[in-house]
C-alpha cells in the first residue's frame, strides 16, 4: 500500500498562511523575538526602504535579522508610545495583506511619528519568505532628525 500526501487545496493553503501571519503578530506583540526566527524562513525577500535616519529601518535578509528589527525597533523608540492597529487583514493563498495605522515617539528626540501602513506577507511551508513594509518613512524621518 502505498500512502501519498493530500495536495494542499487553495482553502487549506490560505488557513495556513491566516494562521502563521495571526502567529507573527502574536509573536511581535508579546515581545518573542524567538519565536518570530521560528516563523521567518532561513532566507526571507524582505523589502523596507532603508532610511538613514532610523536605524532600525534597513534590508535584511535572514530569519534572525528580520526577528531582531523588533528588538532594534523598541531600542529606538518609546515602548508605552507605540501603537498599531490593523484594519484590514487580507489572505488569498499563501499571499497575506495588512493596512492600518502605526505610531511612536522616537527615544533619541521625544518627537512622534504616524501614519498608515501596508504590510505584505507570502507564506511558503508554513514560514514566512517575504515581507513587504510600506509606511510613512517621511514621518518616520521627521521624528528622528534633532
Amino acid at each position: 500500500m502505498t500512502v501519498t500526501s493530500a495536495a494542499a487545496t487553495p482553502s487549506s493553503v490560505a488557513e495556513t498562511t491566516r494562521a502563521v501571519v495571526q502567529e507573527f503578530l502574536a509573536a511581535r506583540l508579546a515581545g518573542d523575538t524567538e519565536r518570530l526566527v521560528a516563523l521567518f524562513a532561513d532566507e526571507v525577500d524582505w523589502v523596507l526602504a532603508e532610511n538613514p535616519a532610523a536605524p532600525w529601518i534597513r534590508p535584511r535578509s535572514t530569519a534572525a535579522e528580520c526577528a531582531a528589527q523588533f528588538t532594534e525597533l523598541m531600542e529606538y523608540t518609546v515602548p508605552k508610545d507605540a501603537r498599531a492597529s490593523v484594519d484590514t487583514f487580507l489572505v488569498d493563498g499563501a499571499e497575506a495583506v495588512l493596512m492600518g495605522h502605526v505610531s511612536g515617539t522616537v527615544r533619541a528626540t521625544g518627537k512622534s511619528f504616524e501614519g498608515p501602513f501596508a504590510l505584505h506577507l507570502t507564506v511558503e511551508n508554513g514560514r514566512i519568505t517575504r515581507h513587504r513594509l510600506y509606511e510613512n518613512s517621511l514621518s518616520i524621518a521627521q521624528a528622528c532628525t534633532p
